[in-house]
């Protein structure tokens, strides 16, 4: 145990250096991928020709073609072609944003899809826009059911962050394949493996913590009132506070 904890003593800047890499690279990718996933997925949940079609083929695209090539052809490629370089972090905040994004571009969508029907209803008979139906009464609900699946999505981004070594980034991972040289292979990885943990829980909690807040603000949260109608009518509250906001 004493050598290890020497062994960790000397590697620990290193693995803080590389925390922070990966923290800034979920951080920033997971930014990049909500506002990806929330544009495609409202696009594709129109039903209009001229948004829902360039929506899918960027949302398959992304979905359908591998991360590793996405981050080599952001990183080699478009420098290259364009003449401007956005970094190694750069790429993979985009790379990862883009990636994800696609993926939550199919949560939002479906979330929207989920909300009932009657409260799409609701709104065309009030002669509300699509945008003030969406952000009055659709979104708040689509919200509360959207949050568990970009939960999800969230802690595979940070653990997609690993392949960072590739755009040359000195992550947790490539810092404890390094680390191999003065600690055991269970010890540099095992220690690698906690401090992905621990980044993937903090994400956690805090969409949690959302997801909870938003089925307060639904009125379905521990401390709302159990009424029959709330039951047998999920959401319909939220139509009209949201005509009354």
């Amino acid at each position: 145990m004493s050598e290890f904890l020497d062994n960790l003593a000397t590697a620990w800047p290193r693995f803080v250096d590389g925390f922070w890499v990966t923290v800034q690279l979920s951080v920033g990718g997971a930014l990049v991928g909500f506002v990806v996933a929330v544009v495609l997925g409202i696009a594709a949940s129109t039903g209009t020709a001229w948004l829902t079609g360039p929506a899918r083929v960027i949302i398959e695209f992304f979905r359908g073609t591998s991360l590793v090539v996405q981050l080599f052809f952001i990183f080699y490629v478009i420098p290259t072609v364009t003449g401007y370089d956005i970094g190694s972090l750069g790429t993979g905040i985009l790379a990862f944003g883009l990636n994800y994004g696609a993926y939550g571009a199919e949560v939002v969508r479906g979330s929207l899809k989920a909300v009932p029907k009657g409260q799409w209803e609701t709104t065309t008979a009030l002669s509300m826009s699509y945008p003030t139906a969406l952000r009055r009464v659709i979104w708040p609900q689509a919200w509360a059911l959207m949050l568990p699946g970009l939960n999800n999505l969230a802690v595979m981004l940070v653990k997609g962050t690993a392949l960072a070594s590739l755009i040359l980034l000195t992550d947790i991972t490539e810092v404890a394949d390094r680390a191999r040289r003065t600690m055991s292979t269970y010890e540099a990885f095992g220690v690698a493996a906690v401090l992905y943990l621990a980044i993937a829980l903090a994400f956690s909690a805090f969409l949690r913590w959302l997801e909870v807040r938003a089925h307060r603000k639904l009125g379905r949260g521990k401390r709302a009132p159990r009424r029959t109608e709330d039951v047998e009518a999920p959401g319909a509250g939220a139509a009209m506070q949201g005509v009354n906001a």
